[in-house]
């Protein structure tokens, strides 16, 4: 087994996921640590699939998962399903606007942690988006505790097993499962480490959820993000009696 597993999404990144991959797998390959990067390719409609296949063929490290188009939150949830077993796992989005200059920060404090995430700083967002962050970051913070800026920042390195009977139980359909696990960090009183990293715009390809899409997608994600958490009120308990880290 690796020690680190990267869960990485992919849909319709043709243009962009060789050049992710290949800066992603020199700097893991540089700070010697053994490691998979698993791509879940999801129903992209253009060249991706055969892109990374032509890299997985190349490089040995890069396994690539081909499903059904079933949107982001899913496929990064199935990701997280599929390694549990891996004593670490770090998930990253495959559009290249968050890059790897900063993970090994995140590694090297590893072992005093168990839930390191970044907080992205230059994002040029438009209002819709802003909005978002803002609503999603303030109702996990109302209902799960304050430890985490930026909740649903795809730059998370975290312990399965210290999530793992809880992730389980996240539904396969949650939109944006990184609001609930950002919140589960909080819930559990995990060992939380955050740190800055710079996010710079696309440069091919384009955001899949635009306009009314955006805000009909804060209202699905808020609504699940709000269900969890009452599920797991026979579980956990209250926050004070909650204690794990």
């Amino acid at each position: 087994m690796v020690d680190l597993t990267v869960v990485m999404p992919v849909y319709n990144e043709e243009g962009a996921i060789a050049a992710v991959l290949g800066a992603w797998s020199a700097a893991l390959a540089a700070l010697h640590i053994d490691y998979q990067i698993a791509v879940y390719n999801d129903g992209s409609k253009d060249g991706t699939l055969a892109v990374l296949n032509s890299i997985a063929l190349d490089n040995q490290r890069v396994a690539v998962v081909d499903k059904p188009n079933s949107g982001h939150g899913p496929t990064i949830l199935q990701g997280y399903w599929d390694h549990l077993a891996s004593p670490w796992i770090f998930q990253i989005d495959s559009d290249g606007e968050l890059g790897p200059e900063k993970f090994a920060e995140l590694w090297e404090r590893r072992q005093h942690y168990d839930f390191l995430i970044g907080n992205r700083v230059q994002r040029d967002s438009p209002l819709p988006r802003k909005v978002m962050t803002w609503v999603s970051r303030y109702l996990v913070w109302l209902l799960y505790g304050r430890a985490i800026f930026d909740v649903n920042c795809p730059y998370r390195l975290f312990r399965p097993a210290s999530v793992g009977p809880y992730l389980k139980r996240i539904p396969s359909v949650t939109f944006a499962p990184n609001l609930v696990l950002a919140g589960l960090a909080a819930l559990l009183r995990l060992r939380v480490y955050q740190t800055e990293v710079v996010h710079t715009d696309r440069q091919t390809g384009e955001v899949s959820i635009k306009r009314w899409k955006l805000l009909k997608a804060a209202y699905t994600s808020c609504l699940q993000t709000i269900r969890f958490r009452l599920t797991l009120l026979p579980l956990i308990g209250r926050l004070g009696d909650i204690g794990t880290g």
